[in-house]
């Protein structure tokens, strides 16, 4: 690979890295490329479907819908600020990413997370007051409120990567270009800085801690709520159907934290490299297929609304 480097005295100007993606795969590599790529297309053809269904169908014309537009729209550019360029390094082995290119997948990727921070809170708010206050709701959980909620996380998300993606990619760089994963992750590559960068990551950790333990206590808070006014529905049949609504996007919420802290709560220097790639993949590349998924099979009103649209397509071939 011939990286393109400027001599700056004794230091190296970078202009592009080398991902090494997954090493030396001793001959699996194609069967993973099959295997990743076959998630990669479940995911967009499952978060797809959730858009069409949402869009075509009146009845989930709600705020917990609306909130799930936002959300499998997101999911679409969260895995395929990844899925790509990873497939890439799987067909052909370590592959030349230039240096604007790596900082836009940093960036785009960073927002994206945060963005799903902030949803999964608004969409927890939005069953809180669905369960709570339900006489209330539909004055409460409007259409401006719905605009604002998801408006500021997608606001909120893209604004706050901007500090640490600026200072990140100010560090000056050694002649060391290669990045030791399968995307430009924040670990990685302040591996590659010449100068200390423990200024970057005190930062980089507080705004980290803030946007995910902020969101993540906010949801935890709703559900703590949701689980007491639960309990107090007399019949079974109620507090099912109470619960029903919500343990979807439960579930979520504990893939996305579960696997967001596996690899970000444990000290860099602690970490092994080669799990750390592992958990990654968790949360860029399984966590995204699983979601759509989930809130399909797990949702009366979305099943309901994916038959009605595959009996309308199926008329209209017949017709």
């Amino acid at each position: 690979w011939h990286l393109n480097l400027t001599d700056m005295g004794n230091l190296t100007m970078i202009k592009e890295f080398l991902l090494l993606g997954f090493g030396s795969l001793h001959g699996l590599q194609f069967f993973l490329f099959a295997i990743f790529l076959g998630i990669y297309v479940v995911t967009l053809l499952g978060n797809i479907l959730i858009l069409t269904v949402i869009s075509s169908d009146c009845s989930l014309q709600t705020p917990m819908y609306f909130f799930l537009f936002n959300f499998s729209f997101l999911e679409i550019w969260y895995t395929t600020s990844i899925v790509p360029k990873m497939l890439q390094t799987l067909l052909s082995g370590p592959e030349v990413i230039s240096f604007a290119g790596c900082v836009a997948q940093f960036y785009f990727f960073g927002s994206m997370a945060v963005v799903e921070c902030f949803l999964l809170a608004a969409m927890s708010y939005d069953r809180y007051l669905a369960i709570c206050s339900p006489l209330r709701y539909p004055s409460l959980m409007n259409l401006h409120t719905c605009v604002l909620l998801a408006g500021g996380s997608w606001l909120g998300g893209f604004l706050t990567p901007v500090v640490t993606v600026t200072m990140t990619f100010q560090l000056p760089f050694c002649a060391a270009y290669e990045i030791d994963h399968f995307f430009c992750d924040l670990a990685p590559v302040l591996k590659l800085a010449c100068s200390d960068p423990e200024t970057v990551e005190k930062t980089t950790f507080l705004m980290a801690s803030f946007v995910t333990m902020v969101p993540f206590l906010l949801t935890v808070a709703s559900y703590i709520h949701i689980v007491a006014a639960v309990l107090r529905i007399p019949s079974a049949a109620g507090k099912q159907r109470a619960f029903s609504t919500c343990s979807s996007h439960l579930i979520v919420v504990t893939l996305y934290y579960g696997t967001l802290g596996t690899v970000y709560a444990i000290p860099t220097a602690t970490q092994a490299t080669a799990l750390n790639k592992i958990f990654s993949l968790l949360y860029t590349v399984v966590t995204p297929m699983i979601n759509p998924i989930v809130y399909s099979l797990r949702n009366k009103d979305v099943k309901k609304a994916i038959r009605t649209l595959l009996s309308r397509w199926a008329y209209s071939k017949e017709t």
